[in-house]
C-alpha cells in the first residue's frame, strides 16, 4: 500500500517532538541513580565512622574511617563535613554513652538540568562499648 505524499516526513516530525522528552527521561534516571548511590555511600560512611568511634574512642580514626568508606565519592568528603558527637557532652566515648556521626555532603548534579545540587545528610548512632 503506497503512502500518501502529504504524510511524508510525519514520522520524523513526531520523533523530533518526542526526542527531547526521552532525553530528559533518560537524564532523570541517570541523575536519580547517581544521587541514590551517593546517598547510600554517605550513609554507609557515617555507619563506618560511628562504629570506629564506638570501638576505638578516637575522633581522628573515625574521620579517617568515614573518608575511607566514602572514597568513591567525587569530590571526596572532607573533615569539615563530618560532625562527631557523644551523648555525655564530651568527645570521649565512655561505656553507656552514644556516639553519633553526621555527614553533610554537598552533592552536585552531573548534567545541571535539575539544579546545581543539594546537601545530602548521612547520620548514624551507636552505643559506646570499646
Amino acid at each position: 500500500m503506497a503512502r500518501r505524499r502529504s504524510e511524508d516526513g510525519a514520522a520524523a516530525v513526531e520523533f523530533a517532538l518526542v526526542l527531547p522528552l526521552l532525553i530528559m527521561l533518560i537524564l532523570g534516571i541517570l541523575e536519580f541513580g547517581l544521587a541514590y548511590n551517593a546517598q547510600i555511600t554517605v550513609t554507609n560512611a557515617a555507619r563506618e565512622g560511628v562504629r570506629t568511634m564506638a570501638i576505638q574512642n578516637s575522633t581522628s580514626a573515625a574521620k579517617t574511617a568515614v573518608e575511607t568508606a566514602a572514597s568513591a565519592l567525587n569530590p571526596a568528603i572532607t573533615d569539615s563535613e563530618i560532625t562527631i558527637t557523644v551523648s555525655n557532652g564530651t568527645t570521649t566515648c565512655t561505656g553507656g554513652s552514644t556516639a553519633t556521626v553526621a555527614i553533610q555532603y554537598p552533592f552536585k548534579f552531573l548534567t545541571g538540568f535539575f539544579g546545581t545540587g543539594y546537601t545530602m545528610t548521612g547520620k548514624a548512632a551507636m552505643r559506646c562499648g570499646g
